[in-house]
């Protein structure tokens, strides 16, 4: 007898987790191992029953309940095949839930037929890249308009900085001056001049404030800094 597709349901509004155990108990193929209505009953139930695939509702007790669910499952369990449900396209809360690793998402209002091809086409590691997900990605290429301005390519310079270089790039970006920062370290202004230099030469920039414009550039960079402390 071929083994049954196991299928554990995350979602907090109780008539549509009835709902698609009702459609999945009618498929011979699946068998609805449990439906729960948070996300952290989802982690529980996950590492209890072993599900081959979850149908994960984004919003349950919090907004983001089941992307952090989605995430925690995963890095335990990464063979399970996780369906995000939602009710509107938000492209924000679907690239993350496929950050970490979801494999497919369905609306909330999709026919019977669509969510059981979907559990089935996620079991067998077919899920496709349909045309409303296609359209995200090519959203999202256009968004992220230059390399230079991604994410990757700030990390990627960032890599090159010495630690000294780092340490200056940071007081500026935090409001500090040239001078400020010889005081603090006791060092001439040739030597905090010859750092900033170095750092704009590796960015292809004229000043300063051009490279570090975000509130996630900081944040990325005090992480590369605390990181490199830690590691001397």
């Amino acid at each position: 007898m071929e083994e049954k597709i196991k299928v554990l349901i995350a979602e907090d509004v109780a008539p549509i987790r009835k709902r698609y155990a009702a459609v999945l108990k009618k498929c011979p193929a699946i068998e609805v191992v449990a439906d729960v209505g948070t996300g952290e009953e989802a982690c529980k139930a996950a590492r209890k029953l072993n599900p081959d695939v979850i149908l994960m509702d984004i919003e349950m007790e919090a907004k983001d309940a089941g992307i952090r669910a989605t995430g925690e499952i995963l890095a335990e369990m990464p063979d399970i095949k996780i369906i995000i449900l939602t009710v509107y396209e938000e492209d924000e809360l679907v690239f993350s839930a496929f950050r970490l690793g979801a494999c497919d998402y369905i609306l909330k209002n999709a026919s019977n037929e669509e969510i059981v091809n979907a559990v089935t086409s996620a079991y067998k590691g077919q899920s496709p890249i349909r045309p409303e997900i296609a359209d995200k990605i090519r959203s999202e290429f256009r968004r992220v308009k230059t390399y230079e301005s991604s994410f990757l390519f700030m990390l990627n310079i960032l890599s090159t900085l010495t630690p000294k270089e780092l340490d200056t790039l940071y007081l500026l970006s935090t409001g500090y001056n040239k001078r400020q920062i010889c005081e603090m370290r006791c060092v001439e202004m040739s030597t905090v001049k010859s750092q900033v230099h170095s750092i704009l030469k590796k960015f292809n920039k004229k000043k300063i404030s051009e490279i570090i414009t975000t509130e996630s550039d900081r944040k990325l960079l005090g992480s590369i800094l605390n990181n490199t402390e830690l590691n001397r």
